[in-house]
């Protein structure tokens, strides 16, 4: 067998490898810090590695809800082979990761038709905190998501489960009802006011003491084209950088999101998968 299950002595060794490629590895590095090798939450991670000499060159990661997330750099067809045979039968909801290791991984797989609520691949994004260019802000100010932002805030996320993430009308508020309740509890999003108005969010969907993953900025649509945008993401970034917070990563769902973090000094770094299943289906048995 090439892939191997990852052991509790292989931890440090893959949380090195996963920072080594960061921009697409927030997702895994956060769940195994959280979580490790085992548990029973829903991101919680089943790992398998490939590894030449001691020294890890893949993993193949899994989380208990069927979230697929490879990091495979070296990626080759006897491991997409034996990864298909090691998949068989699993439930996947999707996959996320770099972009050309997804579309192989999926086709290998042989789900690369299955109909998608998601389905894109974006440009990814890079800021060393320390380079930041700042908006003009006078006026406008952030503040934790909290209790208080709730109502506003679910609605706005319901509207962003629609338009970004391609969930069904029917099934976006409950979706948005259950992220917000996750935001509250990790305490990292934000609002953002203008002259005492909330105008827009911005949120960390993975931090780590160094590093960010910036995700869910919204904009309500008659609110838009004013820098809200913006200025939502480089204030919290102030506050991350005062916090320690070296750099920050992304993946741009539309061009006009991406000419918001260029205007404040991100810079083009790799491309990104997201692929999420209208359904959940099951890695057909091989043959």
């Amino acid at each position: 067998m090439i892939w191997q299950p990852a052991a509790h002595q292989d931890i440090s060794h893959l949380d090195d490898f996963l920072s080594a490629h960061i921009q697409s590895s927030m997702f895994p590095i956060t769940n195994l810090r959280q979580f490790g090798l085992s548990g029973q939450a829903d991101r919680a991670m089943r790992v398998w590695l490939h590894k030449v000499d001691g020294r890890i060159l893949n993993m193949l990661a899994i989380t208990n809800e069927g979230m697929l997330m490879p990091q495979m750099p070296h990626e080759a067809p006897e491991l997409l082979q034996e990864a298909s045979a090691l998949l068989q039968g699993r439930k996947l909801i999707g996959c996320l990761g770099e972009a050309l290791q997804v579309r192989a991984l999926l086709g290998a797989l042989s789900l690369q038709d299955v109909p998608c609520n998601l389905n894109t691949d974006e440009p990814g994004f890079v800021l060393p905190l320390d380079q930041m260019t700042m908006p003009q802000t006078d006026g406008f100010h952030v503040e934790t998501l909290t209790e208080r932002h709730r109502e506003l805030t679910t609605e706005w996320r319901r509207a962003y489960c629609i338009e970004i993430l391609g969930t069904q009308p029917d099934q976006a508020m409950a979706e948005a009802t259950r992220n917000v309740e996750g935001f509250i509890a990790g305490g990292k999003h934000v609002v953002l006011f203008h002259n005492g108005q909330p105008v827009a969010m911005s949120g960390f969907n993975a931090a780590l003491p160094d590093v960010v993953q910036i995700g869910a900025v919204f904009t309500p649509q008659p609110l838009r084209g004013r820098g809200y945008a913006r200025r939502a993401v480089a204030l919290h970034l102030k506050d991350a950088r005062n916090e320690g917070v070296k750099h920050a990563v992304l993946f741009a769902a539309s061009d006009q999101a991406a000419a918001a973090y260029r205007a404040i000094g991100f810079t083009r770094n790799g491309t990104y998968a997201l692929v999420l299943f209208t359904d959940a289906h099951k890695v057909p048995i091989c043959p």
